[in-house]
């Protein structure tokens, strides 16, 4: 199935992976951004094809059993995350750049997969107290749920070491898009 490169950005929630893929897909017309599947429902305004691809459960446990994913992962019991291979196969029939936006987990699983057609980032914050700071103003989240995503993060972070091409920390921002920037391009320029 190997045609084309992938960029595989990682990070746990609040490091800023969003942020740094949404500037490189401004940047970079060849790039184009995978759409996950999920078994969760859509979240207000989201779309089916557009941020997830929405698939029911049980729907998702039939092809995980055709084997159509790169990568999944049941993240909680009956909520399922994963990458179809018929995204992959799409984009790169459209001779576009692949840019994923996943968790650590699925990031290290899609680099096992893609292997050296892949450069993958792991996005960190400079400190947990600045991951802290940041959770804290999104204002999106409970007091229960700020403590499981640190804790989650430490975790993720603890796991993801060494398992990536590269490693950003995310601290200034304009520090952060040129150095996604430059590693992109060395990575573009490679034959």
């Amino acid at each position: 199935m190997m045609k084309g490169k992938v960029f595989i950005f990682s990070a746990p929630s609040g490091a800023g992976k969003s942020t740094v893929v949404g500037h490189l897909l401004e940047l970079y017309p060849e790039f184009e951004f995978s759409v996950s599947a999920t078994s969760r429902p859509p979240r207000g305004t989201e779309k089916d094809g557009v941020e997830y691809y929405f698939i029911d459960a049980d729907r998702f446990r039939e092809l995980i059993a055709q084997d159509a994913f790169v990568e999944y992962e049941e993240v909680y019991e009956g909520r399922f995350y994963g990458t179809l291979k018929s995204e992959v196969e799409r984009i790169w029939a459209a001779g576009k750049v692949i840019l994923f936006d996943v968790d650590v987990k699925g990031g290290v699983s899609l680099k096992k997969y893609f292997g050296d057609a892949a450069r993958s980032v792991l996005i960190v914050p400079p400190s947990m107290e600045v991951l802290e700071d940041r959770l804290r103003k999104r204002g999106t989240d409970t007091e229960e749920a700020i403590t499981e995503r640190l804790a989650k993060a430490q975790w993720e972070l603890d796991y993801a070491r060494g398992k990536f091409d590269v490693e950003l920390i995310n601290d200034v921002l304009e520090d952060t898009f040129a150095f996604a920037e430059s590693v992109v391009d060395e990575f573009l320029a490679c034959e």
